[in-house]
């Protein structure tokens, strides 16, 4: 089961900031991240989702590549393969861009641009669902970040200790395959 963990910081570019760490972290096997939205909310208020997974462009691409491969089979049926190459992928591409734009994937965005008007102005979040974690290390690389829980659904424990380690103090060592 996945863990979702939302963290409020006072500047619009630290969510970004932090995403990139757990974006390292990640490559190190030290968090598998399901999802990840920042939100910015400007100086007028506007909230800003930026996803971390580009379902528009991944459609387009499934999409491209399986338009073209049909295209170019059924292309082959009518002796211009190139042909239908060419409009199966330009078809497969368009469909799939709107369906990743129709999909939506991980945190609800509803959700998120719902918390993300609760924010003050000129300030970030970050919405993480966590599927597996390294707590001890990943804690140790988040220390001193600055940032608030806003919401979560670790045990109340667990969401101490990573307050904890947001505000700069370190956390005492965790359970094993504990936040």
């Amino acid at each position: 089961m996945s863990d979702l963990i939302v963290v409020g910081f006072d500047s619009t570019d630290e969510a970004d900031k932090v995403l990139l760490k757990l974006g390292s972290l990640k490559k190190e096997y030290l968090i598998d991240l399901e999802d990840a939205v920042v939100v910015v909310r400007d100086e007028t208020g506007k909230v800003h989702l930026k996803q971390s997974l580009n379902l528009t462009a991944i459609g387009a691409t499934s999409g491209l590549l399986s338009g073209s491969l049909w295209g170019g089979l059924v292309g082959l049926l009518f002796l211009n393969p190139l042909a239908g190459f060419a409009i199966g992928g330009a078809i497969g591409a368009g469909t799939g861009a709107l369906s990743g734009s129709l999909a939506d994937y991980g945190i609800d965005d509803n959700f998120i641009k719902s918390l993300g008007e609760t924010i003050p102005n000129n300030s970030s979040a970050l919405f993480v669902l966590v599927r597996k974690v390294q707590p001890e290390k990943v804690l140790a690389e988040l220390t001193g970040l600055r940032g608030k829980v806003i919401k979560t659904s670790l045990s109340p424990e667990q969401e101490a200790r990573l307050q904890e380690a947001l505000s700069g103090n370190q956390p005492a060592s965790p359970q094993p395959g504990t936040f």
